[in-house]
């Protein structure tokens, strides 16, 4: 099973950007859908971005479009998500999942995932 572990989060002024990474272990992440999730106190995790195995299929979440990219380097072994304009309401613990795969698949919903990080806090200062 492939174990995954954050990094990258921290504290940040609105309008600034930030880099939370996803390094995978135990197995080769290739194999692997990957997407981001968030979640703060008292609300449900919400879906941020998910990609497919080889990159070619990248899906969002509406609020994050055109702010936030997610990538992958299957060589590092490791996923990534690039987060600009931060606004104080994008503040929450971003968790990475990944789930084996077709190529062609990139779930949004969180009960496709079956591995899990262990979350990265990300705080945007108003």
């Amino acid at each position: 099973q492939v174990q995954l572990v954050e990094s990258g989060g921290g504290l940040v002024q609105a309008g600034g950007s930030l880099r939370v990474s996803c390094a995978a272990s135990g197995r080769p992440i290739s194999a692997f859908a990957a997407g981001w999730f968030r979640q703060v106190p008292g609300k449900e995790r919400e879906f941020v971005a998910a990609i497919s195995r080889n990159g070619g299929i990248i899906k969002y979440a509406d609020s994050m479009k055109g702010r936030f990219t997610i990538s992958r380097d299957n060589a590092k072994n490791s996923v990534y998500l690039q987060m600009n304009s931060l606004k104080p309401e994008d503040t929450a613990v971003y968790y990475c999942a990944a789930t084996p795969s077709g190529y062609y698949t990139s779930p949004k919903q969180e009960s496709d995932y079956s591995v899990w990080g262990q979350g990265t806090q990300v705080t945007v200062s108003s």
